[in-house]
């Protein structure tokens, strides 16, 4: 599988969705729900992105918009 940033940013959603990470943790913590082996094109994505390990999910995913209904 290839990591693009657009995939990690949605798996860092659902991730969140399902209450396993929050959006104040380190984006590294993302690493443990990666295969090692996809972790080096992960890093590139990032950098890509100038996203920082340290930095948060919350920066990685963006503003969430809320629909009022």
């Amino acid at each position: 599988m290839h990591y693009t940033l657009e995939l990690l940013q949605d798996e860092a959603r659902q991730l969140i969705d399902r209450g396993v990470v929050s959006r104040q943790q380190p984006i590294y913590v993302l690493c443990q729900y990666i295969p090692a082996r996809e972790w080096v094109c992960v890093e590139y994505e990032l950098e890509k992105g100038e996203y920082l390990l340290r930095d948060r999910i919350g920066d990685l995913i963006g503003r969430e918009t809320w629909e009022n209904d």
